[in-house]
C-alpha cells in the first residue's frame, strides 16, 4: 500500500504547483492599469481588423 501514499503525495504536489501558476498569472494580469488594458485591447482589435477574413 506504500505506492498509494506516493501517488497521493504526487497529486498534492501537482495541485499545489497548479495553484502557484494560477496565482502568478492572476497577479501578472492585475498588474496592468485600466488604461494599459484599454490600449492593449484597442491594439488587438486594430490588428484583427487589418488581417483579411479567412472565411
Amino acid at each position: 500500500m506504500r505506492w498509494w501514499k506516493v501517488l497521493g503525495l504526487a497529486a498534492f504536489v501537482g495541485v499545489a504547483a497548479t495553484g502557484v501558476v494560477v496565482a502568478r498569472a492572476e497577479r501578472r494580469r492585475r498588474a496592468y492599469t485600466p488604461d494599459e488594458i484599454r490600449t492593449r485591447l484597442r491594439d488587438r482589435v486594430a490588428e484583427s481588423l487589418e488581417e483579411p477574413e479567412s472565411a
